[in-house]
């Protein structure tokens, strides 16, 4: 996943470079002639949510890590994660109110639930090693959504630019995704069943 992410930075810093010639094959397209649309959604997006897969695969991979030392899930490089996510998230969301791009601006407040959400997790004292299961799911599940969101959704603008910003299209990898999660974290705090021996 980070791996993933750092590619999503490189290609989004691409397209910032230069909208046009990063993505020519929408150059004749009605709604991303506009090479700002182009470095919004391409750019400026994606380059959250890259941040946004680097931030939750990290933590998650900390909070295995430290489980026997949780106050080292504070450490410099986390927190510096948050602050960076909530730069790309604000960053994200004002580019959406200029463009007038609504999608931009939701999606930028999965980012600030996410540093919300992060935050509470480092700076509190897990009840049981389930908390910090729950934690680890709901980080590496959302690096996923984070991922799949961007690679399907961009990837779908190479072959029907028509659908690439529906809501639906969308909604695909958020909806599996929380699915996932609530599965998980509902499994992993079900009480154990003994098993009868036979």
């Amino acid at each position: 996943m980070l791996t993933t992410g750092l590619v999503a930075t490189g290609i989004a810093i691409t397209t910032l470079s230069d909208p046009l010639a990063t993505h020519p094959h929408l150059s004749n397209h009605e709604l991303f002639a506009n090479s700002q649309m182009i470095a919004g959604i391409f750019g400026w997006m994606m380059l959250y949510l890259a941040t946004l897969t680097i931030n939750l695969a990290w933590h998650g991979w900390l909070c295995m890590k430290n489980k026997r030392d949780h106050h080292k899930n504070a450490a410099w490089h986390n927190l510096v994660m948050q602050f960076v996510l909530v730069a790309t998230s604000a960053n994200c969301f004002l580019r959406g109110v200029e463009l007038a791009q609504p999608m931009m601006m939701g999606i930028a407040l999965v980012g600030f639930a996410t540093v919300g959400t992060n935050l509470w997790f480092i700076y509190r004292q897990p009840t049981s090693a389930k908390t910090r299961i729950k934690e680890h799911i709901k980080s590496l599940v959302g690096a996923g959504i984070s991922v799949y969101t961007a690679f399907f959704a961009f990837g779908a603008v190479r072959f029907v630019p028509e659908i690439a910003l529906t809501p639906g299209l969308w909604a695909i990898p958020l909806v599996t995704g929380l699915v996932l999660i609530v599965y998980h974290q509902r499994a992993v705090m079900s009480p154990s069943r003994k098993v009868q021996p036979t």
